[in-house]
């Protein structure tokens, strides 16, 4: 336990800040030299981030996402540097998806700060500091310029920091603003301690729009950071506050209570929070209004099997879990993969049709696919647009076919999306505005911007859209509700509608529910004043997280999920037409919800559920009228659960058994292609041995999926012919990569003539992997080139990489496929393996680029490109055949 010196320090220098507060509250604010006329709220806001830099207190600036905390940091800047209070330097760090905001900000409305970009590669930086470096070190005619820096503000990303660490450390920084601050929510992250510790910055200013999100540890993160010699350690802080980090009842709740008030009372010393509720409650802010639509989705057939086959799987897991003998990696697993049977099937491998022919086959096998389906039609038919967040980068990829394959025009922002791109597509999508739109039937703008939540949704203004879509949900409540802030914010003209598609009955309603009781320790901590009676909790560590949600499963019994199954043909991958008709009526009445602008006394959270036994198919109902689901560590009602579910399995075996006379189980065909895939594999390779053949495909890298990203990898586009690298990268082993089919029959023209040039090895090695059945979709063959066989002369090692990424059937009415897409990504994750093995550069024609509706094609290339070079550290040349001027000419 604490000594009570601890609460009585705390307490101490908050009475001391707010006195001083108190004195300056009527001092006039003076010109604080920027071009924007600021709100009430963002004067206040300066006004007190003024009055702490007087005191000497380092604070954070906890304004809900929306509300212009960064304009308010800059003009605390403008006004440090006009009234010659601080001639700086200044920096600033945030996220790299927001520097471009922040720079179009100061460019904006203070140009009168010089602000430096340090951002982009190692030679670019490289650059920058050689440069300061001669300018520092230049003779000076006056004595009042030497030494004098060319900016006064430098802005760069948090890995950058971490990487130049050595050069950026021995700056002494007058002001530090750390945007989206929870990132140091972690005091035994890298970045904490590098900041902490090495960086020269006694002056702080954090920015969060979340200060807490999961517990009272985070928040002591934080405020640490600002003060440590307050706020002292870790376990201080919590064994003071304690009973306010747990649900309690009776009358330790009234100690729990006075806790939250001391706590609060701290805070408003040191951390500004305003809401946008509260400020449009008292009239300093207007905003559109907003309503939050919670959409319970049911499981397609195919769903429900995948999800009862994972459960089935993970039982013997299940049942060792409560023995304390289960680690949290095998929960965590479990948890991802009955997500991903939530989301879509073809998130699985194996699962979709080959060879994968787009159709409707992709809408029907998910049932939140068919509500999006609808509910995206209905808001482009009246002219609305759309952000749709997913957390998994796969669902992404699953989300673009579909926009493809409706023709809806899209963007698309996720971690391996390179800044210049991020930047454009932002751009491109804030230009035109929902209204605009209307005007326009054309809609020359993007009808949605799709963005991974975690890599996308910080920071980013899209006021352009006026619909948010939240297809996954994000573990931490706090990410979604930030992401929601990137169109509910000041500049947006609309009524925002936000829509939470749910898996109903499942793991994602557990984690729903559980997100609710997440929210509530962040309101009780920093809500408003009035709510006592709402009792938080410290959810605690990931580990606690994980078996809260593994624990939930028991709220849903199993026979929901399965007798439905054993009726139904749950081979079948499409929807009856009436459960088709009931998700139509759902998914129109969400849309109905559009033109439904509540006022300030109106309920603005409601839950939409397809009630299957219901005439009309829906149930509309107000969120606190939804049944409250708390899913706490009840150990004996999850063995009970798991029980339950062990029978249902057995009872859904025995029912498949007595079916088995009219059809053969599915799992039974799968075990007999198995085992004919297993016969004709060992023929293949008894042939091979008997021939003496050596195959030269790559076995596929065993990457984690934690591996730290490179910082030394680049792609770069450049003109000339690829297969002959030693012209542009002269001693450099390196590695001509280029598609192929797998028909056996090597082509004439373009590369196929110009490999047969460089080596006839080429063309015979594929023949005769071809001959010997080696020619399979995904396979890298990697051909090793000497002297012998090449009819130049080689100045390092060099490979030509065939990729089998196309199919070829002679009956089909185009013979050869398009490029198949994960074929083609496997087969780069091997080349590039491959040249970081051998210290190799990766040398290849540009592949994929094509006008019209496949102009996507070359942006996904790229992106893969991008994240094989950055996951590597691999340089990959990307080749244009540059024509004769004879060629351009005759093309005129």
């Amino acid at each position: 336990m604490a000594p009570p010196s601890y609460e009585r320090r705390l307490l101490a220098a908050a009475d001391l800040v707010l006195s001083a507060d108190a004195q300056d509250q009527g001092t006039r604010l003076p010109d604080l030299a920027v071009t924007a006329d600021l709100k009430p709220h963002q004067l206040d806001g300066v006004a007190w981030l003024i009055r702490r830099y007087r005191l000497g207190v380092n604070v954070i600036l906890g304004d809900e996402m929306g509300l212009g905390k960064t304009l308010q940091a800059i003009s605390l800047l403008s006004h440090l540097k006009t009234q010659r209070i601080a001639p700086g330097p200044f920096l600033v760090l945030c996220p790299l998806s927001v520097t471009d905001g922040w720079l179009s900000e100061f460019s904006k409305f203070c140009p009168s700060l010089r602000v430096l970009q340090y951002v982009g590669d190692k030679v670019h930086r490289r650059h920058l500091r050689r440069t300061l470096h001669q300018l520092v070190h230049k003779p000076s005619t006056s004595a009042h310029s030497n030494n004098e820096l060319s900016f006064d503000v430098l802005m760069t990303t948090y890995d950058i920091a971490l990487i130049d660490q050595d050069f950026l450390s021995q700056i002494p920084w007058h002001y530090a603003i750390i945007d989206e601050a929870q990132r140091l929510k972690n005091p035994s992250s890298v970045l904490y301690n590098v900041l902490d510790q090495r960086f020269i910055m006694p002056r702080r200013l954090l920015l969060t729009g979340t200060p807490i999100q999961n517990n009272l540890s985070e928040l002591w993160a934080l405020m640490h950071f600002c003060l440590p010699s307050i706020f002292g350690k870790l376990d201080e802080f919590l064994s003071t506050f304690k009973e306010a980090g747990d649900l309690l009842t009776g009358a330790k709740a009234n100690r729990a209570n006075r806790q939250f008030k001391i706590i609060k009372h701290i805070l408003k010393a040191f951390m500004l929070r305003r809401t946008k509720a509260l400020l449009i409650k008292s009239g300093i802010l207007a905003l559109p209004p907003l309503t939050e639509l919670t959409v319970m989705v049911p499981l397609t057939q195919l769903q429900k099997k995948l999800y009862m086959s994972v459960l089935r799987k993970e039982l013997q897991t299940l049942l060792s879990f409560t023995g304390g003998s289960c680690r949290h990696q095998s929960l965590q697993n479990i948890v991802i993969q009955l997500r991903k049977a939530c989301s879509h099937p073809y998130l699985f491998s194996g699962i979709e049709p080959e060879p994968y022919v787009e159709g409707e086959h992709l809408v029907q096998a998910s049932g939140k696919l068919i509500v999006l389906d609808f509910i995206l039609k209905k808001l482009h038919e009246l002219g609305h647009r759309v952000l749709l967040f997913a957390q998994m980068t796969q669902t992404l990829d699953i989300l673009q076919d579909f926009l493809e394959l409706r023709n809806y025009t899209y963007e698309r922002l996720d971690g391996s999306v390179r800044a210049e791109e991020r930047f454009a597509a932002i751009r491109n999508f804030s230009s035109l505005s929902t209204k605009a739109l209307r005007k326009d039937d054309n809609q020359s703008g993007a009808f949605v911007f799709m963005i991974s939540t975690r890599a996308g949704g910080v920071g980013l203004n899209l006021i352009g859209a006026d619909t948010v879509m939240f297809y996954e949900q994000d573990w931490n409540p706090q990410a979604d509700k930030q992401a929601l802030q990137r169109a509910h914010r000041i500049g947006q003209l609309n009524h925002v509608l936000s829509i939470n598609l749910v898996s109903q009955r499942t793991i994602e309603e557990v984690i729903m529910r559980r997100a609710e009781r997440k929210l509530k320790l962040s309101h009780n901590i920093i809500g408003e004043e009035d709510r006592t009676d709402v009792k938080g909790g410290d959810l605690g560590d990931e580990d606690s997280d994980m078996k809260s949600i593994v624990f939930g499963l028991h709220l849903f019994d199993p026979a929901d999920t399965t007798t439905e199954s054993i009726n139904e043909d749950t081979t079948s991958e499409t929807v009856s037409v009436e459960k088709l008709a009931k998700l139509k009526t759902m998914s129109e009445k969400v849309a109905m919800m559009r033109s439904h602008e509540p006022s300030e006394k109106d309920e603005r959270a409601f839950e939409i559920n397809l009630n299957l036994a219901d005439g009309n198919g829906t149930v509309i109902r107000r969120v606190s009228d939804s049944i409250s689901v708390d899913p706490g560590l009840n150990e004996a009602a999850y063995l009970s659960w798991v029980k339950k579910f062990k029978d249902a399995s057995h009872s859904i075996e025995d029912a498949t058994a007595e079916l088995g006379s009219q059809r053969v189980a599915p799992e039974e065909k799968l075990l007999k292609r198995e085992v004919n895939k297993k016969k004709v594999e060992e023929k293949r390779l008894a042939k091979w041995e008997t021939f003496g053949y050596k195959t030269l495909a790559v076995k596929e890298p065993d990457i984690t999926a934690s591996q730290n990203i490179s910082d030394s990898g680049s792609i770069q586009l450049v003109y000339g012919d690829c297969t002959n690298p030693s012209k542009l990268c002269p001693a450099k082993p390196a590695i001509i990569f280029s598609c192929i089919d797998n028909s056996g029959t090597w082509g004439h023209g373009g590369m196929f003539d110009a490999l047969t040039s460089l080596s006839t090895c080429i063309p015979d090695d594929y023949h005769r992997a071809s001959e010997f059945d080696d020619l399979h979709m995904g396979d890298l063959h990697l051909i090793q080139l000497d002297e012998g066989k090449c009819t130049r002369s080689l100045d390092a090692p060099l490979w030509v990489a065939l990729a089998i990424v196309q199919s070829y059937n002679p009956r089909r009415k185009v013979p050869r496929s398009e490029i198949s897409m994960p074929d083609l990504e496997l087969c780069l994750s091997k080349a590039a393996f491959s040249a970081a093995q051998h210290s190799a550069v990766i040398h290849m024609p540009r592949i994929g680029y094509q006008g019209g509706s496949k102009r996507s094609e070359w942006y996904t290339i790229e992106r893969l490109l991008r994240k094989y070079s950055s996951v590597h550290g691999i340089d990959i040349f990307v080749y244009y055949f540059q024509r004769s001027s004879r060629e351009r000419a005759d093309s005129v």
